[in-house]
Order: structure tokens, then C-alpha cells, then sequence
């Protein structure tokens, strides 16, 4: 056996080993994260935080930025306010959001493979929801300029819950409103707080990082972690062995 990123694999080829990373039920229900795993926003958004810290006279460190990933805008202000109480966060994180809208305006890249993806679950019938910490007005605005927002008939975003991820509201939501129940949902997603949100769920998470690389103590949490959706999609294609055409 050898160990990789994405889990433990046998070296023999013998068909009687089944590697770790193998599903074994299929999902009633696949739920996704938006940004960092459909759409390619993480480094915009942090490119924002840069700039409007500097526009503040304050430099944001790469630390600092990368601990923002995944998390809610009013948790990044908090984090900002608490480990900068130097500096005026209200200020920097309004200038962040007026530079975001900007960049989302001007239509922000897909990730490499989710189309493939989503029209594969389409095409097999498997019910879908977005769940996102993004307020609800930017979710749509986002899902709407990508064209993804006709994958989904449910969309669960930060505005819809009381606690963001890393708590489990989002996911739960998302479930009861496709009609399924937590554990038979498989969830997508790049960041810990939301491999965390769909754990403390009841879920199974997939696990897609985006720029911020699993720390030690989010990949002992034993959940499956693969470097894109394409190997995501492989992992997914023998639960429904029906319909593998799509490539």
C-alpha cells in the first residue's frame, strides 16, 4: 500500500483490495459549495482584502487572508477586527465588498471540471443544492453570470441560516429542502469550515482544495480529499454505473 494525497491505494492491482476512498452508499442527494469550488473566487476575494487594506494603510498578512477562506463575510470582519484591532476593519471590510462586486460584475472563472460534473448529475437524475456562505443576493448574482444557477433548484445561502459554517445550519437546511435526510447526502467542498459544516451534518464530505492546502488536523478527520472535480467525478461515477458517458 502506498500513501497519497487523496488516501491510501494498493500497489498490487488486485481487485480484492478496495482502496478507503471508495463511497459505499449512494447519495439520495449531492450538495456543493460555490466559491473556491464551482467558481474561482477565492483568490479575487482576497486579492480585494489586499487591496482595500492598503487603500486603509494596513497590510493584510497571507496568514490572516488564507485563515478568511471559506469563512462567512461577518466572520472574516471578526477575525479582521480581533487580530487587527489596530486598524479600521468596518472601513477595509466595506472596501472589500464594493471591490468584489466590481470583480463579480465583470464575471469570475469557473473551476476546471464542474460543468462536466453537474451535467453528469444531471443526466443520472441526482438531486442537487447549492449551500454557501455567500449572502443570498451575491450567491445569485454569482450563480446567475456562471450559467450554474440551472443546475440547482435549491439554493441555501448565508442569509438563510443564523450560523454559517463551520455549524451544520447550511447543510441541514439544504437537505430538509431537497427532502433528504443528512446522512444520505454527499457534499462537495474545498474549505475546513465547510468539511467541518457537512461533518458536524451527519454528511459525507469530498473534500476539493483551493488555495488553501488541509492542514494535519483537517486531514485527521479521515474524510476524502482529491486535487479537483474530475477526480471527485470519478470517485461518484460507480455509485450510479448506469450513465458514465459523460467526459
Amino acid at each position: 500500500m502506498i500513501w497519497t494525497a487523496m488516501g491510501c491505494w494498493p500497489t498490487s492491482g488486485s481487485a480484492s483490495v478496495e482502496s478507503p476512498m471508495q463511497i459505499e452508499f449512494r447519495p439520495a442527494a449531492v450538495l456543493f459549495d460555490m466559491d473556491g469550488l464551482m467558481i474561482d473566487s477565492e483568490s479575487a476575494v482576497m486579492a480585494c482584502w489586499r487591496e482595500a487594506g492598503r487603500l486603509h494603510g494596513a497590510e493584510l498578512g497571507e496568514e490572516l487572508l488564507h485563515a478568511m477562506v471559506g469563512l462567512h463575510e461577518k466572520l472574516c470582519y471578526e477575525l479582521l477586527r480581533t487580530q487587527r484591532p489596530e486598524i479600521d476593519a468596518m472601513a477595509i471590510a466595506l472596501t472589500t465588498d464594493r471591490l468584489y462586486h466590481e470583480k463579480v460584475e465583470q464575471g469570475l472563472p469557473l473551476k476546471p471540471g464542474i460543468v462536466p460534473l453537474l451535467e453528469w448529475l444531471s443526466t443520472v437524475g441526482v438531486p442537487r443544492a447549492v449551500a454557501t456562505s455567500t449572502r443570498r443576493e451575491r450567491a445569485e448574482q454569482k450563480l446567475g453570470h456562471s450559467g450554474l444557477i440551472r443546475y440547482f433548484p435549491v439554493v441555501v445561502t448565508g442569509s438563510d441560516v443564523t450560523h454559517p459554517k463551520p455549524a451544520p445550519d447550511i447543510y441541514l437546511k439544504a437537505a430538509g429542502l431537497l427532502g433528504v435526510a443528512p446522512a444520505d447526502c454527499l457534499v462537495l467542498e474545498d474549505s475546513e469550515p465547510g468539511v467541518r459544516a457537512a461533518l458536524a451534518a451527519g454528511m459525507t464530505p469530498i473534500q476539493v482544495p483551493d488555495m488553501k492546502p488541509p492542514s494535519p488536523e483537517v486531514r485527521a478527520l479521515g474524510h476524502r480529499i482529491v486535487a479537483t472535480l474530475d477526480e471527485a467525478r470519478a470517485l461518484m461515477q460507480p455509485l450510479w454505473p448506469e450513465r458514465q458517458t459523460i467526459t
